[in-house]
C-alpha cells in the first residue's frame, strides 16, 4: 500500500480554505465577495450552474460514480466512506452554527437566485463539502504515480462550490469552509478504504452487493425527488440509466464462474 500512502502534509491543506473563510467573515467582506461572484457567474447559463450543483448532491454524485462498482470498487468504497463522513459533518456543523444564508439577510432582488430561497443553516456548504470529500477520496485512493492528472478533479469540485454562489444559496465563506472540511472527510474515507482487502471488493462479496442495493434505492430516489433544481431532471434521468446499466452488468457478474 506504500504507493497509495497519504502524505502527512495533506492533512494540513484544508486549513488554508478554512482560514480564508474566517478572514472573509471577520474582515466583513462576506456580502461584497458573495455579490461579486454572484453577478460574475451570471455570464453563464443557469443550466451550467444547476448541473454543477447536481454533482455536489450526494445522490447525484453516487449515481454518476456508480460504474466504479465494477471498474474500481476500492475508489467507489473510498467515495462512499467519504460521503458518509461528509453527511455527518455537514449536518452537525450546519446545526451547530445555524448561520443565515444570503436570502436570509440580503434584500430580495439584490442578487441573482435560481430556485426557491434558502434562509438558514448556511455554514458549511453541504454540496461543496460533498464534492471535495469525494474528490479527495478518489485522489488519495489511486497510486501516487497517477495522482497528478487527477488534480483536475479538484478544479471540478471548485466549480461545484462556485455554483452554490451562482445559484444564490451560499456565501463564499460557506463554500471555503465546505472545501476544507470536505477534504478532511475525503482523507478519512481514503484511509479507511485502504484497509479493505481485495477479496471483500469482489462482485460476489457482501460489500459490493450492499452497494448494488443502494444503487437500486438511488433509482427510486431519482424517480421520486427533484435534486435541488428542476433544471437537473435530465441529469437525474441520465443517472437512472447509468445505475440500471451498471446493475445489469453487476448481476451478470454474479453468474460468472471464477477459477
Amino acid at each position: 500500500m506504500r504507493n497509495k500512502e497519504i502524505p502527512t502534509s495533506a492533512w494540513f491543506i484544508p486549513v488554508i480554505p478554512i482560514a480564508l473563510a474566517a478572514a472573509i467573515y471577520f474582515g466583513e467582506v462576506q456580502s461584497s465577495s458573495f455579490l461579486f461572484i454572484n453577478r460574475f457567474t451570471q455570464l453563464l447559463p443557469d443550466t451550467v450552474w444547476a448541473w454543477l450543483t447536481f454533482f455536489g448532491n450526494g445522490w447525484g454524485v453516487f449515481a454518476m460514480a456508480f460504474p466504479l462498482l465494477l471498474l474500481a470498487p476500492r475508489l467507489l468504497t473510498a467515495g462512499i466512506f467519504a460521503g458518509g463522513f461528509a453527511a455527518i459533518a455537514s449536518f452537525s456543523l450546519k446545526n451547530f452554527f445555524d448561520l443565515p444564508r444570503p436570502a436570509g439577510i440580503l434584500l430580495d432582488g439584490s442578487f441573482y437566485r435560481i430556485g426557491e430561497p434558502l434562509l438558514n443553516r448556511a455554514l458549511p456548504s453541504g454540496h461543496t463539502l460533498t464534492a471535495f470529500a469525494i474528490a479527495s477520496a478518489l485522489y488519495f485512493s489511486v497510486d501516487q504515480s497517477k495522482r497528478r492528472p487527477m488534480l483536475l478533479i479538484f478544479v471540478f469540485a471548485s466549480l461545484i462550490g462556485l455554483s452554490r454562489n451562482a445559484v444564490g444559496a451560499h456565501w463564499l465563506t460557506d463554500v471555503l469552509a465546505g472545501a476544507g472540511v470536505g477534504m478532511w472527510c475525503g482523507l478519512l474515507g481514503a484511509t479507511l478504504a485502504q484497509h479493505i482487502s481485495d477479496g471483500r471488493l469482489n462482485p460476489k462479496s457482501l460489500w459490493p452487493r450492499v452497494i448494488a442495493i443502494a444503487g437500486a434505492l438511488s433509482i427510486y430516489v431519482h424517480l421520486t425527488q427533484i435534486m435541488d433544481l428542476e433544471l437537473n431532471l435530465p441529469l437525474q434521468y441520465a443517472s437512472i440509466t447509468i445505475i440500471a446499466l451498471t446493475l445489469i452488468l453487476f448481476i451478470k457478474a454474479q453468474f460468472i464462474k471464477t477459477k
